[in-house]
């Protein structure tokens, strides 16, 4: 999905990851419509519905650091939603699936006795994609995971975000702002303007048949992107 800012992609992300007023404070209010995630009602979520679907949907914000704990060391933060899911798992076990996400995103084991202050804006992101792939979940909600990162960490971000999808075949739901981030991950295309969706279906299609003005600048964008990237 792509859009402004504003235009209500975070709050449709963190709804579709159940993070709505329901069950956060100051989470995004379902005011009409509906909403259903992997079969739940997200907008009638009750308390156990809500653990459920926070087993099956890994969540990733625009800033790691509202999910990584400062306190714990990167393989603690990682390890946590396993021990969520089941405080009596071994530790040694544990440990090999920490270790075993880390290296899917690329980070060295040394990274796993770190604190996360101890490393980069991109690392952190890296991290807590980890995190939210640890317990292998059916859907992974990206919030414009790199939003703030240098372009060049970016593109190895997307890159091992893309490969480990690949690999592990769930499904996600990406927020960007970038239409080129967009064509590493996806096919598909959802383009939100001030809360309405404008447009959505396969990326071509929508920016070569796109009528509203929003989806009309984002296909003039793509195709200043393809000229930039064939020069």
């Amino acid at each position: 999905m792509i859009g402004e800012s504003g235009s209500g992609k975070s709050s449709l992300a963190r709804a579709i990851a159940g993070l709505t007023s329901r069950t956060i404070e100051r989470g995004p209010v379902i005011a009409g419509g509906s909403l259903e995630v992997l079969g739940i009602d997200v907008r009638r979520l009750r308390r156990k519905d809500d653990a459920e679907l926070a087993l099956r949907v890994g969540y990733v914000p625009q800033d790691a650091g509202a999910v990584l704990d400062p306190h714990l060391t990167v393989g603690e933060n990682v390890s946590l939603p396993l021990f969520e899911r089941d405080d009596d798992l071994d530790r040694k076990v544990a440990g090999g699936i920490v270790a075993e996400a880390i290296d899917a995103m690329h980070l060295t084991l040394a990274t796993i006795p770190r604190y996360p202050h101890e490393l980069s804006r991109g690392q952190r992101q890296r991290v807590a994609i980890a995190r939210a792939l640890v317990l292998d979940p059916e859907l992974l909600v990206a919030d414009d995971a790199t939003a703030g990162v240098d372009a060049t960490v970016r593109a190895t971000i997307l890159g091992h975000l893309a490969e480990v999808q690949r690999h592990r075949g769930f499904a996600a739901f990406v927020v960007s702002s970038e239409i080129g981030e967009v064509r590493r991950l996806s096919t598909r295309l959802a383009v939100l303007h001030r809360g309405e969706l404008v447009g959505m279906g396969p990326i071509d299609t929508v920016l070569e048949q796109g009528t509203h003005p929003y989806v009309r600048r984002l296909a003039e964008l793509s195709r200043e992107h393809g000229r930039g990237a064939q020069a």
